[in-house]
């Protein structure tokens, strides 16, 4: 299966896993959008697969489900095996800002963490409203790049080599400068 395939197959699984936790929780489209925060039509688009959420949106609906966003895309894409290699590593790419989500270490009942790598380009500002749990705890390695992050209403500078360790319990926005980009590793707890 071509790349393409398996990001259409992954966009049609997300659509329908979002419309089965809104029906697991008999929530109305008017509901949903009364939690996150996003209109209805567009939660409807979503839901019918005509429309794939970006990074700022999918923070929201995790936010109003109680789920990361690493949860949400581990019950799209399936099982996470003890050795999870390169190829197998689900990546999630924002339809909007080109922002690039890998899973290195996938979601699994049995373990606490995962480890992500993210790619955001230059220029770019990603927004989330709120965490998907409060005071999920979180590290941030930036490996190269420079990254303003602002948790909480604080800001922080990282050059490359920093580590942000940090609990989430409100907003929190990830920024990268014109002409620079950020490659980081996170750990999500």
């Amino acid at each position: 299966m071509e790349r393409v395939d398996v990001w259409q197959e992954n966009d049609r699984k997300l659509a329908q896993r979002l419309r089965g936790l809104r029906g697991e929780r008999r929530w109305s489209l008017d509901d949903l959008a009364a939690r996150s925060g996003i209109s209805r039509a567009t939660l409807s688009r979503m839901e019918n697969n005509e429309v794939s959420p970006s990074a700022s949106v999918l923070g929201r609906l995790c936010a109003a489900y109680g789920l990361t966003m690493s949860r949400l895309l581990a019950q799209v894409e399936g099982e996470s095996a003890a050795l999870v290699a390169r190829k197998d590593q689900p990546l999630w790419i924002d339809p909007t800002t080109g922002f690039r989500r890998r899973s290195l270490s996938p979601p699994a009942p049995e373990f606490e963490c995962e480890l992500l790598e993210c790619e955001l380009p230059a220029g770019i500002s990603i927004a989330y409203e709120a965490p998907a749990r409060p005071g999920l705890e979180h590290h941030l390695y930036l490996r190269a790049g420079a990254l303003d992050l602002v948790i909480d209403g604080r800001g922080h500078k990282l050059a490359p080599g920093d580590c942000l360790r940090y609990r989430l319990y409100g907003a929190s926005e990830f920024r990268t400068p014109k002409g620079r980009g950020a490659h980081y590793l996170l750990v999500v707890r």
